[in-house]
Order: structure tokens, then sequence, then C-alpha cells
């Protein structure tokens, strides 16, 4: 169990699990890059937070519910969470884009759930992430997997956290896609970490041929 102190961003779930660099980029050299697409995830999440709670055909809708966990060490707000006559809370997260092939949105949500579930003492079974693009909502359940990859990339944030050290870049094909792109040169560092490799392999080589001698 986390102090309140210790308490990191929900949000910084999807950083560590698309890029451990730009996790701590953010998360540790407090560096941020806004683009076309942060800046329109912010506004939808502002105007989201910013809508009134509303009560419709025995469902009570919160929105911008501030929400935390201790289990986890995270918190933050949850866009929408919607209480229906069973009073069972159903979390909604608002994305801009489109679902992603990676499960960072719905690690974010099952994290917001398992915060819930703490503070409310329920248990959750399923919320939704409703994208922009498509204007759907999908549903995802909060199964053993999903709860066990949250709780992980929870552990890997506080142990990012804590070590204090930014990570070597690793150039990928989501890089392209990366608003640090530019900040983060991982074109650039990634072959000077890649030099630094060879040489200390070298010289463990020729010391190891040395000893054999």
């Amino acid at each position: 169990m986390y102090t309140e102190s210790e308490l990191l961003p929900i949000s910084a779930l999807q950083h560590i699990v698309f890029c451990e660099r730009q996790c701590a980029l953010i998360h540790l050299e407090q560096a941020w890059v806004e683009n076309q697409f942060t800046a329109e995830g912010r506004a939808l999440h502002e105007r989201t937070h910013s809508q009134e709670s509303e009560n419709r055909h025995e469902k009570h809708t919160e929105r911008g519910m501030p929400i935390r966990s201790l289990e986890l060490g995270i918190a933050g707000m949850a866009d929408v969470v919607e209480f229906s006559g069973n009073n069972v809370p159903y979390p909604i997260e608002y994305k801009r884009g489109r679902p992603k092939a990676k499960n960072m949105d719905e690690i974010q949500l099952c994290a917001e759930a398992i915060c819930i579930e703490e503070m409310l003492n329920v248990h959750l079974q399923e919320g939704a992430l409703f994208y922009g693009k498509t204007r759907r909502r999908k549903t995802v359940i909060f199964n053993d997997d999903l709860r066990a990859q949250t709780k992980n990339a929870a552990k890997r944030l506080h142990e990012l956290v804590n070590a204090g050290i930014t990570p070597a870049p690793i150039y990928t094909e989501k890089c392209k896609r990366c608003s640090f792109f530019d900040l983060c040169k991982p074109k650039i560092f990634s072959k000077k970490h890649n030099v630094e490799l060879y040489i200390k392999r070298m010289l463990e080589k020729s010391l190891k041929d040395d000893d054999e001698d």
C-alpha cells in the first residue's frame, strides 16, 4: 500500500505502457510537447469535466470524479461515472481518436475501476471507452488478465519514478506517431546507445581473451 504523498497520476499509466522513455520525459524531466492531437484530447477532457452532474431515467452521472487507489499508488479523475438503478458505478473514459492496437486505454480505464472499487467498496465487471472519431463506446471487461496488466503497469511506473533515470531510446515504428519525436531524438540517441554497447561488448571480449591467454 502506498501513502497519499506517493500517489502518481493515472494518466502516467498510458505513458509507461506506450514508452518508458516518454513516461520519464514527462514525469521525471517535466517535459511536455503539445501538438494537434494532445490539444484536442485535452480540450475533450476539459469539456467533459466541466459539464454538471445529472440525473436522468434512474441514472445518475458524475463527471470529473476525483479517484485514487492506495493499492496501485495512483490518483486522478474519472471522466464519467454512471450510477444506474442498482447503484453500481460504470466508468467511461473519453479519448479523442480511435481504438488503439495496444491496450493502454483499457489499462487506464481498469485502473480507474480499481480506484472506484477501493473507494466505494464495490466490484466492477466492466466499463467503456468512448472514442471521439467513431462516436461510439467500446465495452471493456475487467477480467483477471487486464487487472494483472494494470497492476504491473502501476508497479513499473513507481519503479521508474523511484529510480529517477530516463531510459535510453529504442527507435521503433511507433516513434513516428509520438509528439516527443523531436525532443526525444530516438534515431540519434539509439545509434549512440548502440555504439556504446558495441564498444562495451568489444572491451569485455578483449578482457576475456586476455584472461584465457
